[in-house]
């Protein structure tokens, strides 16, 4: 198990091509205390991929952190929950909220919401592994997006042992939309989130869903009992530097220049196992967004991460222009 209790308050989202180690080890940099989650894995990637480890490996200081699983057979969801234990993992989460083409031709995703007692058996293989078991879901897919459908799921899904439901606040579209159309064009409804709570209190229901500011997690704290932050915290990802102090209970809040420190701290150790550092800069290019010198942060990490034989002396290069172009605005 893993080494930090859970506490979902303010949680980032799993975000597909996005949240990968390096990623989510840089965000950890910014908050101690904020849940991590993976990428979506599919139980096909860990059950017969080549390296299997390669997607369930991560870093002890990542946690808290959860694994995202996309599967519908409850016995390869079994089976990946138990890898997932093993590896240290601090909870298990079923992708019950993709709506993606690819995913659905899997028989997972946005599409199991028609399939509630499928979900309900994968969540009691899930449970099986000890780890905490969660679910991320739609309120809804295509016409079947009543709220009397939305409490049934979210009654099987309880009765099958999750007591940590994710809900983004929109329905999904499983034809017609790309899903980056889903994350925007159906409207968010956080009235629904903020009933299922009323109907579950015995249920921890965290929302998701167009979060961008930590006033708006505020908001929503007071009528859920957690967060979920997906593209502003990717970003922008200092949002999360006030998250420890504003809902955990530090006092401190980490300066940008200490990320940097530790980030190229970080940076060196996984160059030198091999990791190309352009792996670890793609997830940075956000640090300083909205002050000056900026542009010339994202530009310097753009252009030299890419060149053979780059190591983690780009993060500083990128760094000190950033002080200078920021110095020479003032100056101007």
């Amino acid at each position: 198990m893993g080494n930090k209790a859970l506490n979902r308050k303010v949680c980032v989202a799993p975000m597909l091509d996005w949240t990968d180690r390096h990623e989510r080890s840089f965000l950890r940099m910014i908050s101690q205390h904020t849940v991590l989650y993976t990428e979506m894995i599919t139980t096909g990637a860990l059950l017969h991929g080549r390296d299997p480890e390669r997607f369930l490996k991560f870093d002890k200081q990542e946690h808290p952190i959860a694994l995202q699983l996309g599967g519908s057979d409850p016995e390869a969801i079994k089976t990946c929950a138990a890898k997932a234990a093993a590896f240290g993992y601090d909870e298990v989460n079923l992708n019950v909220g993709c709506p993606s083409d690819r995913v659905q031709k899997g028989r997972f995703g946005a599409c199991l919401m028609a399939e509630p007692d499928l979900v309900a058996e994968c969540v009691s293989a899930m449970a099986q592994s000890g780890l905490a078991t969660t679910v991320k879901t739609r309120i809804g897919i295509d016409e079947q997006d009543s709220y009397e459908f939305l409490h049934e799921l979210v009654t099987k899904v309880k009765d099958a042992g999750c007591q940590t439901l994710i809900v983004h606040a929109r329905k999904a579209w499983l034809e017609g939309l790309s899903p980056k159309q889903n994350r925007e064009i159906p409207p968010l409804k956080y009235d629904v989130v903020y009933r299922v709570k009323q109907d579950f209190p015995d249920l921890e229901i965290i929302l998701n869903g167009g979060v961008q500011t930590l006033e708006q997690v505020e908001g929503h704290l007071a009528n859920v009992d957690g967060v979920m932050i997906g593209r502003e915290a990717y970003q922008n990802p200092y949002i999360l530097a006030e998250v420890d102090q504003r809902f955990y209970g530090e006092t401190k809040i980490k300066d940008r220049s200490e990320v940097v420190d530790q980030l190229c701290i970080y940076a060196a150790e996984r160059v030198a196992e091999g990791v190309p550092v352009k792996s670890i800069t793609r997830h940075v290019l956000g640090l300083f967004n909205g002050l000056p010198g900026a542009r010339a942060w994202r530009r310097s990490l753009s252009q030299n991460a890419f060149k053979p034989g780059s190591d983690e002396s780009v993060i500083r290069q990128a760094y000190e222009e950033f002080l200078d172009a920021g110095q020479a605005r003032e100056v101007a």
